[in-house]
């Protein structure tokens, strides 16, 4: 029974994500889990709760993946279900391993529901977020972004701070559940924490007033010069015809169209928007594009397949314009999307894939940010922001930050609205505009507190009109990236096992 309930548990915290954003939902959830894990039998128990948890957790909220495969990739259908199952069975080893750590600690529960929890929560979510090239998404301090108080935390210590914030109030709310049960068992020696039993509730709200305060503070500060009139142009061209040879001069026209509607000074087009290698693209298109963007001392970047010489291939975005040509190559690669890992050994899964443009050469890590239109633009393709510390390498020199993706892949599920409130959470992180280019949505331009200022419907041919104000200055988090949250995270979860040590001796 609490194995079903673990599973419930998991899959009720997708709305606490987008697009429904009910945060509190997911801190609720935890501390759910958290009273399964402090009643645990053993170890292996716990660990199963754990894996049951983020079972549901996983399967509910990306189950998108099959899309991907599936509607996408034209991989068989039961094969694409029980790879996706597989996935999503992997991802539930973080949360196992922490019920089986949490358990073999024998911490006193008031220390493991307040310390330890919180931190080997927190940590896991980490760890998952670079082990095997990383996969953050749905780490619980996004589910935070961007009303909850608790959010005001991301400037500090970036998503993995605001799960373990999260995490401590979810440890106080089951505390408070468990607090009669706790105390009838609390040992002599262990009675000076009974004070933290009658008063749990006060943790969790001294954790969101701080967090209120720290979100009224502006850590960066608008360039003194006038907004850059921008234009995000989501072509919305349909996945399974993006890469046909016969549609790509229809989408070559459909895009210098749409370009020549605005007259922005920042003309952005979504990834690979342009479907043919750049040396392969028609003589004299981008000074098409260029010209256009000129006549408003303007700049135009676009998404577009970069041929670099033999053996060198690019996912970029190269700029057009009043400013010098520049490019970036997108560094942070996924694996079977934007190459193929172990070759030799995944020949037959290759196989049951059919993902044109999946095998691109690695960028530089030191890429530094486009200076276009008057302001400096840290571009990230994709995927590359979910990683919030390798967003920071072209801080505090860029002043605006632009995502170029296309979520098409995902078709009309939950994927694109939760990548929308991952690049909110980078917004607040570095205190910056968030601009993002898709394909078929979501495009958005997010303020510097991770506030949507417009955004266009999804699965429409939309040209995005808006400003942005160009930000100087860095957070805490521009300047210490993940180091806080783990020096924190380290303290407690020391603490914790200290404490279960010396409540064994």
């Amino acid at each position: 029974m609490p194995a079903v309930f673990a599973l419930l548990l998991g899959a009720i915290s997708v709305p606490g994500y987008a697009p429904f954003y009910v945060y509190p939902v997911a801190p609720l959830a935890l501390a759910g889990l958290a009273m399964l894990w402090v009643r645990a039998s053993s170890a292996r128990t716990a660990a199963g709760i754990g894996f049951c948890f983020g079972l549901g957790l996983f399967t509910a909220g990306t189950s998108w993946v099959y899309v991907s495969l599936h509607d996408y990739g034209g991989m068989p259908m039961p094969i694409a279900a029980a790879t996706t199952l597989f996935f999503c069975s992997c991802l539930a080893l973080y949360p196992a391993v922490v019920g089986a750590l949490l358990h073999r600690a024998r911490a006193p529960r008031v220390m493991a529901l307040l310390v330890l929890f919180p931190a080997l929560w927190s940590a896991a979510e980490w760890m998952r977020g670079w082990m095997f090239t990383g996969f953050p998404w749905l780490a619980l301090g996004y589910s935070q972004v961007p009303a909850s108080p608790l959010a005001g935390y991301a400037p500090l210590l970036g998503v993995y701070g605001v799960s373990l914030v999260s995490a401590v109030v979810a440890g106080a709310l089951a505390l408070t559940v468990e607090r009669d049960r706790i105390r009838r068992h609390l040992p002599a020696r262990l009675r000076a924490q009974a004070v933290l039993l009658e008063r749990p509730l006060w943790i969790a709200a001294a954790l969101l007033a701080v967090g209120l305060m720290f979100s009224l503070r502006a850590w960066t500060v608008p360039i003194d010069r006038e907004p850059t009139t921008v234009a995000l142009v989501q072509g919305n061209i349909p996945q399974e015809l993006k890469w046909r040879p016969e549609r790509a001069r229809q989408t070559l026209i459909d895009y210098l169209e749409l370009t020549r509607t605005t007259e922005a000074r920042l003309v952005l087009l979504p990834e690979t928007a342009l479907p043919m290698f750049n040396v392969d693209l028609p003589q004299g298109y981008l000074d098409m594009l260029a010209a256009h963007v000129r006549k408003h001392d303007g700049d135009l970047l676009t998404g577009v397949p970069e041929y670099a010489g033999p053996g060198r291939f690019y996912n970029s975005v190269i700029s057009a314009g009043s400013s010098p040509a520049q490019n970036y190559r997108k560094v942070h690669l996924v694996p079977f999307g934007d190459y193929f890992p172990l070759r030799g050994m995944l020949g037959w899964f290759m196989n049951l894939l059919d993902i044109p443009m999946s095998d691109f050469s690695r960028g530089e890590l030191d890429q530094r940010p486009m200076a276009v239109a008057g302001q400096r633009v840290a571009v990230n393709i994709c995927y590359e922001d979910v990683f919030g510390e390798e967003i920071i390498r072209q801080l505090p020199e860029a002043t605006v930050l632009a995502n170029f993706t296309n979520d098409a892949w995902w078709g009309r599920s939950l994927a694109s609205r939760q990548h929308l409130q991952i690049s909110q959470m980078r917004s607040m992180e570095t205190g910056r505009y968030m601009l993002r280019a898709t394909n078929t949505g979501v495009t958005a331009i997010i303020d510097a507190r991770g506030r949507v200022q417009a955004m266009a419907p999804e699965f429409e041919t939309v040209v995005l009109t808006g400003e942005v104000i160009g930000y100087r200055g860095a957070t805490p988090f521009v300047h210490w990236g993940n180091l806080a949250f783990l020096v924190a995270a380290g303290v407690m979860i020391g603490a914790g096992f200290a404490a279960g040590k010396r409540r064994q001796t």
